[in-house]
């Protein structure tokens, strides 16, 4: 993860498949600091379970700045039944947690927040086939831009954030987005 294009921490996804069943857990932590004074502190942790690529289950915990948010999410027959530290209540089960490595994410209208669980209406523009160069590996890609279906300028959208996704696996190579600065989640290791 970087800010400004300078390394501040990492987030790292380990994918577990067993027959029909695929489970994803997440972990992640970085600082920013300025004077020797931590201006944020964010670590997170989650989990994600599927079954034939539909959502059954996800949890995660997140302290940004000394505040805990959380989100659990339970396939319920036709729902998601969301407990969230943004958001309680239920949304239709094709609705996706906002996990980027997931490229189904640019085929919705909605997302939850794998944070809160808020839920944000979402569009997305296909901005291409693009080549890129992630730690001096070559990446042709698609890239697209998902934002916030609101009336509010691109600045002041709750989500506004590009995304590359590898042409051939579908692998997310790169995310980024500009809040107090630049942001970027690039892939730096797959095993």
């Amino acid at each position: 993860m970087f800010f400004n294009d300078e390394l501040i921490g990492q987030h790292t996804l380990d994918f577990k498949k067993k027959k029909e069943i695929l489970e994803v857990k997440g972990a992640g932590s970085f600082k920013i600091s300025k004077l020797g004074i931590d201006i944020i502190k964010y670590t997170t942790s989650s989990q994600a379970i599927y079954r034939e690529n539909q959502l059954i289950k996800f949890n995660s915990k997140t302290t940004q700045n000394d505040k805990k948010k959380y989100v659990q999410i339970e396939l319920k027959e036709n729902t998601l039944s969301i407990d969230g530290s943004s958001f309680k209540g239920e949304t239709e089960k094709n609705s996706m947690i906002s996990s980027w490595w997931n490229h189904e994410i640019v085929t919705k209208n909605k997302q939850i927040s794998s944070v809160s669980g808020r839920i944000i209406d979402q569009k997305v523009r296909y901005l291409g086939k693009k080549t890129i160069t992630v730690n001096n590996k070559n990446f042709q890609t698609l890239n697209f831009h998902i934002f916030s279906d609101d009336n509010k300028p691109m600045k002041e959208k709750k989500i506004n954030i590009k995304t590359w996704y590898d042409v051939e696996t579908l692998l997310c190579v790169k995310v980024s987005y500009e809040k107090l600065g630049r942001w970027e989640y690039r892939i730096s290791d797959i095993k």
